[in-house]
């Protein structure tokens, strides 16, 4: 039987999936997708998949607890607003802590270190509301505030002897659906940085969507995946 261009775009949809949840590698993703957009008949198509679950699926095995969530996914904002805040400060002393995966960030959060380090990792996480604050104190410490590239936010902080950082991403697009952050503070002899930067699967994904873009002719070098319709 023949395939179809609309056969042929769901096995390279399949595909992208499989390689953002890293069931593929970027390689074997290249091979598959040209042998995806060569393919003639069903016959050549179903072979690229038969290994590789549903999207979004996990296999589970006998002997081991479940597997957990693909994050890999784009999540819509509305769906990451709400909730019972999980945390709503830190404090390290000669030590270090850290936020990171699917929290619950709350209106106001409080951050101290003295003589340590810390990591607030907003990229899975979820807010309580559309508009909170990230109030950092660092003492001859360290606090890192990672936010994805569009995520709103404003830095609003001040570093004695220190400093109170925030550094771009060359991508970012903060989304007006996104929740707002305001990160203020003060550091003295220490440092606060606010980075911008995709988790490895978002990465991932972005780069699978770029390639398969690039082969149907829609994607020039240097373009935005996400402005595609």
């Amino acid at each position: 039987m023949r395939a179809s261009d609309s056969e042929r775009e769901r096995i390279a949809e399949r595909l992208r999936e499989a390689v953002a949840e890293g069931r593929l590698t970027m390689e074997e993703f290249n091979d598959r997708l040209d042998a995806t957009y060569q393919a003639r008949t069903h016959g050549e198509l179903e072979p690229l998949v038969s290994d590789l679950p549903a999207p979004g699926t996990t296999i589970e095995s006998p002997s081991a607890a479940p597997a957990a969530t693909s994050a890999d996914r784009p999540v819509r904002w509305a769906d990451r607003i709400g909730g019972l805040a999980t945390s709503k400060f830190a404090f390290a002393m000669w030590g270090g802590f850290s936020r990171r995966g699917r929290w619950t960030v709350p209106r106001s959060f409080n951050a101290y270190t003295v003589m340590g380090g810390g990591e607030l990792d907003l990229r899975e996480a979820h807010f309580e509301d559309r508009e909170v604050v990230i109030r950092c104190f660092a003492l001859m410490g360290g606090i890192d505030v990672i936010v994805p590239p569009e995520l709103n936010v404003d830095v609003n902080g001040f570093g004695f002897m220190g400093g109170f950082d925030e550094s771009g991403s060359d991508e970012a697009l903060p989304d007006p659906a996104a929740p707002r952050v305001r990160i203020t503070g003060f550091a003295l002899m220490g440092g606060i940085d606010v980075r911008r930067k995709r988790t490895r699967a978002e990465r991932q994904r972005l780069k699978a969507e770029r390639e398969q873009a690039r082969r149907q002719g829609r994607l020039h070098k240097g373009d935005d995946p996400r402005e595609l319709g």
